[in-house]
């Protein structure tokens, strides 16, 4: 029995997607700036063409760091409203987490809405790796 489950540990280890001590994070949260009007969490659909899914802090998906494509939808600010798609370019820098949100131009506009970020935190636990001279 030992011997099996020391085989099958290597196997079971080799599917999991494992982070170095760099990545980055971004996530549709609304963290701060909670007094600024007409701003809403947003839902991030799709990283550079993928489906994503939240790996951790509340809705927080890991990327590696440098530029990405996300595909956005923006959270309604009234009832009965359709998510209008938006594309967003980031250039995610190494141990931070991004929080993107949608700035409207009104509560009586929702399909005229741009992505912003709004707020950038460093990720606890995260190491930037120097290059060596």
């Amino acid at each position: 029995m030992r011997k099996t489950i020391l085989l099958l540990v290597p196997f079971a280890l080799a599917g999991c997607q494992t982070w170095g001590p760099t990545w980055s994070e971004v996530t549709g949260v609304r963290y701060y700036n909670r007094t600024t009007l007409n701003r809403a969490p947003t839902i991030i659909e799709q990283v550079d063409g993928r489906s994503e899914t939240p790996k951790g802090y509340p809705r927080t998906i890991w990327i590696e760091p440098g530029r990405h494509e996300l595909t956005l939808q923006g959270v309604p600010l009234r009832p009965g409203w359709q998510g209008y798609l938006q594309e967003f370019v980031l250039d995610a820098q190494p141990c931070q987490r991004y929080y993107i949100n949608a700035q409207f131009e009104g509560p009586l506009s929702p399909s005229s809405w741009k992505p912003v970020v709004d707020y950038v935190e460093p990720i606890a636990g995260c190491s930037v790796k120097m290059a060596s001279k």
